[in-house]
């Protein structure tokens, strides 16, 4: 996650908000109360809402037809544009975890905050992406060192190929349970893109 987060209080002004996605390049940031706790997400389509506005040259119902919320077609300060309940995810949280709720819930960054709701940082897609930079040597050493060794009495009969974070596992095993238990947990070995089941049970 990134801690240095740019935040506003709900009653930062719409240009305040503007210039701050401009200064500082982002396009977002959480909005946190007087505690500190995140209480919504301002994005720049929220704020774009306004140009559409006018630009419609009507009314409010051109950008209704996509925000479908005319407080934020007539808002001017955070508390009226963010889009609330925030969905935020906790430290301790998985990238993969990280991932299935930006896809499920449809965005972009998910502000990161502790038991009582304080902003700790924020992960945005970029972030979660970074993970598949992992060279495909610290892949299959993770697997062969921690995975493998956890699972298996004898692992030496089990061999690991990763190219391009595409892992290729063969080999023989006594059981079909150590088969499914290795192959899910070499899934969520970070950095890895898919997993290549070449492995079979002794006797089938």
């Amino acid at each position: 996650m990134t801690t240095s987060v740019v935040a506003v209080r709900k009653g930062a002004s719409f240009r305040e908000m503007a210039d701050m996605l401009r200064e500082r390049r982002i396009s977002a940031f959480p909005v946190v109360d007087d505690a500190g706790r995140v209480i919504g997400v301002v994005s720049e389509g929220d704020l774009l809402v306004k140009e559409a506005v006018q630009a419609d040259g009507t009314s409010v119902l051109a950008a209704l037809r996509h925000l479908k919320d005319d407080d934020k077609a007539t808002g001017i300060t955070a508390g009226d544009l963010m889009t609330r309940p925030a969905i935020t995810i906790r430290p301790e949280a998985s990238v993969a975890e990280a991932a299935r709720l930006m896809y499920d819930r449809r965005v972009k960054r998910l502000p990161v905050v502790n038991p009582a709701g304080k902003l700790l940082g924020i992960v945005s897609r970029v972030d979660i992406l970074a993970v598949f930079d992992r060279p495909d040597a610290d892949i299959r050493g993770e697997i062969m060192h921690q995975v493998l060794p956890g699972l298996l009495a004898d692992p030496k009969g089990v061999t690991v190929a990763v190219r391009d974070g595409i892992v290729t596992i063969s080999g023989e095993l006594p059981a079909d349970r150590q088969r499914d238990a290795i192959i899910a947990a070499t899934r969520h070995v970070q950095g890895v893109v898919a997993v290549r089941d070449r492995l079979c049970v002794l006797g089938t």
